[in-house]
């Protein structure tokens, strides 16, 4: 709910919710019995069944629709026929577009759902983007959304992203290829090298999520990463001097 609203306050004060938003929003805050509150929901979602099928619906109004349907999503009304629009707006040219679609497919999707395989071209396309924003919101979505017969095409391009200039996009590369682990342990097995590196960058947060990869590599072959004690210790350390 709070990313949702994070994204509303980024429309812009030429493009603020609408007044059925506005109207929608107060009657939920105002419902007195759940009863009441699934007939506002069910009537919102039977609403804009309609609305987002038109051939008219432009950019500003497709981002508000999908915005109402995470509301219809997150109480409990089923909108898979909706699900489709949230993948199409990845894959448009805005950044707060593909913000908003990336956050209703991150919601709507799970592993192994049939649209996933939509995802992937425009994950890589953001992977190589030059939009620092683009190439986070991607990891981001390849940690929630990805399975393992996803990797093969994704992999080169995240494992360049262990090396990226913002230490942001370099965490989340970290993140992503935790991912791929869970998934598939054999597919990351030959990239040891580019862990051990991201466990000793200067960022906090980079080394951070490296632990945490190095965590589940550990469990399933402890001997193998005898000669990290040293660093863990150091890491340790640090933590405990605060240095």
């Amino acid at each position: 709910m709070e990313q949702t609203a994070r994204v509303l306050s980024q429309l812009g004060s030429k493009d603020q919710p609408s007044k059925e938003f506005q109207s929608l929003v107060r009657q939920i805050g105002e419902a007195k019995t759940k009863h009441e509150e699934d007939r506002i929901i069910k009537k919102e979602a039977a609403l804009l069944k309609d609305k987002v099928g038109g051939r008219d619906v432009t950019k500003r109004q497709m981002r508000e629709y999908l915005i109402r349907l995470i509301y219809c999503e997150m109480l409990g009304v089923e909108c898979s026929w909706g699900y489709i629009h949230a993948v199409k707006f990845t894959q448009t040219g805005s950044t707060l577009d593909k913000r908003i679609g990336y956050l209703a497919a991150s919601l709507f999707l799970h592993e192994g759902h049939e649209l996933n395989v939509l995802l992937v071209a425009t994950l890589q396309k953001d992977l190589k983007s030059s939009n620092m924003l683009e190439v986070s919101m991607a990891l981001v979505s390849i940690c929630k959304l990805v399975g393992a017969d996803m990797i093969p095409p994704l992999l080169p391009l995240v494992q360049d992203k262990l090396l990226h200039p913002k230490q942001l996009v370099r965490k989340k590369a970290v993140m992503a290829m935790h991912r791929f682990l869970l998934l598939s342990p054999d597919s990351i097995s030959h990239l040891e090298d580019d862990f051990r590196r991201s466990l000793s960058d200067q960022d906090p947060g980079v080394m951070e999520a490296a632990l945490i990869l190095f965590h589940d590599l550990i469990k399933n072959g402890p001997i193998k990463y005898k000669d990290l004690t040293e660093s863990f210790a150091m890491i340790l350390t640090q933590v405990y001097t605060r240095n």
